[in-house]
Parts: C-alpha cells; structure tokens; sequence
C-alpha cells in the first residue's frame, strides 16, 4: 500500500532560464508565470511551459543527466505514506532527495496498533493471523510501557515491529531524480512502485519532457 498526497511542483521558472545560459538563447524563451488548464491532462498549472522551451528540455533530457541537469531545478514535495519495506528501496536515491519522517523512535506508543496501520493488502489467511498475533503483542507491550516507562516494552516494539507497517514522510525531489526513479523501478515487482511511477507520470510536463 502507498498513498501520494499533497503534492506541489515549482522551480520550472528558474529551470527554464538556467537552461538557456549556455548559448544565452534567452530570446527564444516562449513560457509565461500564468494559470492555464491543460486540456490533455485536465489539470490547472500555475506555469506555462512553452513549444520553444519544451523542444529544448526533451533535446536536453535525451542527450542524458549532464545535459538534462535543468531538471534539477524542477522541485516536486508530496507526502507519501509507505511501508517500511517500500521504504528501505527508496531510500537507494539520496542524491536530491530530502525526507522528514514521523519518527518510531518517537511516537511509537502513542496509540494502539491496529491492521490499518500496516500494508496487509497481499496477506493470506495464515499471514493475516500472524500479523493479528504481532499486533496484539505490541499492543500488550505498548500498555505496558505507558503504564511504567519499562525501557524493556519498549524494546519489544521496536524489534518487533514489522516491515509492512506504515509511515509518513514528506519529501523532496526533483525532475532528474523522479525520471531516474521512474526508468529504474517501473517494472519492479512490487505495486507500490507501479503505483509510484503512475504518480509521476502525472507531473506537469513530466511525460512531455521525457518522452513516455
């Protein structure tokens, strides 16, 4: 199970204009700071990518990283609520991402663990009652902890708190990143990541740029 929400895309201003330093072809700049409604999508964006600038991000994106190092400037923040095994093999990009997490450490007993707490989606009958018997046995340290701070309970919640359970972190990313994500993981076996690279797909320009 994941969750993408709250998501805002900025930087394309700066993007656009970096992008055309090197030979200062400025001039031929055609996008506009202005709400428009783009009809394929369906979506309202607060910047208007023009053909001119949108034929020299695909030229640029094509030739690779180096070349296509505008998108960098294109920043995407979302809150994403995922597992913590989904989690362990995002955290492989830690070049151009920033991530602020609800911290285990911290919060891990403020309230009863529940099944909604855990992606349980592919659970079979057997692995549903293996997860109600963690559950219960959280709850029971959890209780424990709350009522004498015994370091010890909260031990048991730590180390036995599984890889299914979720967490929230908002992050920060760019274009360049997202497209190396999204080239790397779209076939990966796990539905999280399909449903990852679904979402980015739907950030303005994102398929236009790279060609998908």
């Amino acid at each position: 199970m994941i969750s993408i929400s709250k998501t805002r895309v900025s930087g394309f201003e700066a993007a656009i204009r970096g992008m055309r330093n090197p030979l200062e072809s400025w001039d031929k700049s055609d996008s506009k700071d202005e709400i428009w409604y783009d009809e394929k999508s369906g979506e309202v964006y607060d910047y208007h990518v023009g053909e001119n600038d949108l034929a020299l991000m695909r030229k640029l994106a094509a030739a690779g990283d180096d070349h296509g190092k505008f998108a960098r400037f294109i920043h995407v923040s979302a809150d994403i609520l995922a597992p913590r095994y989904w989690w362990a093999e995002y955290d492989t990009y830690k070049v151009g991402t920033v991530a602020n997490s609800c911290s285990t450490m911290h919060c891990i007993h403020k309230k009863m663990f529940v099944p909604s707490d855990f992606s349980n989606e592919h659970l079979t009958e057997e692995g549903f009652y293996g997860l109600s018997t963690i559950i219960d046995i959280l709850n029971n340290k959890r209780k424990t902890y709350l009522e004498t701070g015994d370091k010890e309970a909260w031990y048991q919640m730590i180390q036995l708190l599984p890889q299914s359970y979720n967490q929230l972190r908002t992050v920060d990313l760019n274009y360049q990143v997202l497209w190396n994500m999204h080239r790397a993981r779209k076939d990966h076996k796990l539905d999280e990541w399909h449903t990852f690279c679904d979402w980015v797909k739907t950030l303005p320009y994102f398929c236009e740029i790279y060609g998908i």
